[in-house]
């Protein structure tokens, strides 16, 4: 059996989508697959709404998920960042940055920096300009990243090469930044195995760096494809019933919801017959088009009637 995990990261901020839902299919389908755990980590750092962390594990559950071990919370996991900033300040890989965002986004790009970088405006201040503009605005901090892009190796997209700057490492609010937080996580809970939307992918570059900067794990990468709307767009709840609980009122049941995402990525509609037949390099790799009545079709009439 593998040692490492799998895992799925929602952040709790609203009902989960059949989107996210065919995601952390694929997230444990690659885990189960080839016999890693599967874990679960709620991303709370600062979109959680009251409630909704419940009713996710609750879908994730209805949809036929198991997961290994107690669910993580980030917010409970504050030493293991503070002490990630602490090694990479002590190596001289941090410093503390001022500025806004409308003042990043009317700097000039430094030279030969990618498009979209952050220019290091904050990179060389002295220790009075530093102590001046502490004196105006509290600081966020930002990794000194030590290259301009990084290259990744994914499952479905095969090399990779994205843009890395001096992405901030905590907020200027105290909140740790995402890619940092990722990292530590991924790290501390065994995770070798990243399984989510292709949507980030971009990040993806900005993490392994980091993860290497840690002397931590790069974890293998697969990125999926969403699930769009007919316009194209990323599904999201304001294009319908989208979420189980929408869908149960319209009279469809979640096993009737876990078959579709399954038949959309080729594998049999019931759960242990689509493990059984896994294989990800026969997986879909253009996005999966939803129309809406795609879902609705499958509501049971006699409590559509009713």
């Amino acid at each position: 059996m593998n040692h490492g995990a799998g895992r799925f990261a929602p952040s709790p901020s609203g009902e989960l989508h059949v989107g996210n839902l065919r995601t952390a299919l694929l997230a444990w389908l690659f885990a189960r697959s080839t016999g890693r755990r599967f874990i679960l980590r709620v991303e709370d750092l600062d979109r959680a709404r009251a409630g909704a962390e419940a009713v996710q594990l609750r879908d994730l559950a209805a949809v036929g998920l198991d997961w290994d071990g107690e669910v993580v919370r980030q917010t409970e996991r504050g030493a293991l960042y503070d002490d990630a900033i602490a090694r990479l300040t002590a190596a001289g890989l941090t410093y503390e940055c001022y500025c806004t965002r409308r003042e990043i986004q009317e700097a000039p790009s430094a030279p030969h920096a990618p498009q979209g970088a952050y220019p290091g405006t904050c990179r060389d201040l002295t220790e009075a300009q530093r102590a001046r503009r502490r004196a105006e605005r509290p600081a966020a901090i930002r990794l000194s990243a030590g290259v301009t892009e990084w290259a990744v190796t994914d499952g479905l997209h095969g090399r990779y090469t994205g843009v890395v700057d001096d992405f901030v490492l905590r907020r200027n609010d105290g909140v740790v930044a995402y890619n940092l937080a990722v990292v530590v996580d991924d790290a501390a809970q065994g995770v070798d195995q990243v399984v989510r939307g292709d949507d980030l992918l971009p990040s993806t570059p900005r993490q392994a760096y980091l993860a290497g900067l840690l002397g931590v794990r790069v974890p293998s990468y697969a990125h999926v494809p969403l699930v769009l709307n007919p316009a194209g767009r990323r599904l999201a709840k304001r294009d319908g019933a989208v979420t189980l609980g929408a869908l149960a009122l319209l009279g469809v049941p979640a096993e009737q919801v876990t078959a579709l995402l399954l038949e959309s990525l080729g594998l049999p509609g019931a759960l242990g017959d689509a493990l059984r037949d896994f294989r990800p390099e026969a997986l879909p790799r253009d996005p999966w088009v939803l129309h809406p009545a795609a879902l609705t079709a499958r509501a049971r009439p006699r409590e559509l009637s009713g």
